[in-house]
């Protein structure tokens, strides 16, 4: 049996009960080396680091046994819950965290109606739709982070305000509410929430 557990953020009071119940029963657990250590109170399985290559993930024992993958946030949510679901022939089972979208939401007090919820991680986004919207929340990484996409903002003179919440759920959170102009270069692990001014 795989279970896919979604670990949230990172703050493993989060978690939702299911997910602790697969992490107590687990045989085997794989995940970054960070999700390993924030979860390593909570099992007593075998902690294995995730494969470079994700193929090569297809090919763990799990026959007989009750193996764990960890998904930072939310599996299903830009999360390696699909890639799980398309690459495990047999029953497979996905349990839900917190993303940090939703995170993010919560710690700015904006609700998440309406909003369009995207990524950029590996991948250059469609500005030009992405900023027609009144509300955005996206996932970031290392090449298109906050100040790229401030910087897109400010190339069609848009008139956006953004929240970056970095380390979210940890003790280092940190979340700001600024005008394109005024995004720096170098944010922590992020999530950017982008909304009209109003």
């Amino acid at each position: 049996m795989i279970t896919v557990v979604g670990i949230g953020p990172g703050d493993t009071n989060l978690l939702i009960n299911a997910a602790r119940e697969a992490l107590s029963s687990a045989n085997s657990v794989y995940g970054s080396k960070r999700q390993l250590q924030e979860i390593a109170e909570l099992t007593t399985a075998t902690c294995l680091l995730l494969p470079k290559k994700l193929a090569d993930l297809k090919n763990i024992p799990h026959q007989n046994k009750n193996v764990v993958i960890l998904a930072s946030g939310d599996p299903l949510l830009y999360g390696i819950g699909n890639w799980a679901m398309t690459n495990f022939s047999e029953d497979i089972h996905i349990i839900p965290g917190i993303s940090a979208i939703q995170m993010m939401f919560h710690q700015i007090k904006l609700p998440m109606n309406d909003c369009f919820i995207t990524s950029s991680h590996g991948k250059i986004p469609d500005f030009d739709f992405l900023l027609k919207h009144e509300k955005v929340a996206m996932v970031t990484d290392s090449i298109i982070g906050p100040y790229e996409i401030a910087t897109e903002i400010s190339k069609r003179n848009l008139k956006k305000i953004m929240f970056i919440g970095e380390n979210l759920s940890s003790t280092e959170e940190r979340i700001h509410k600024l005008r394109p102009e005024k995004v720096e270069k170098k944010y922590d692990m992020n999530v950017v929430v982008i909304v009209d001014e109003r």
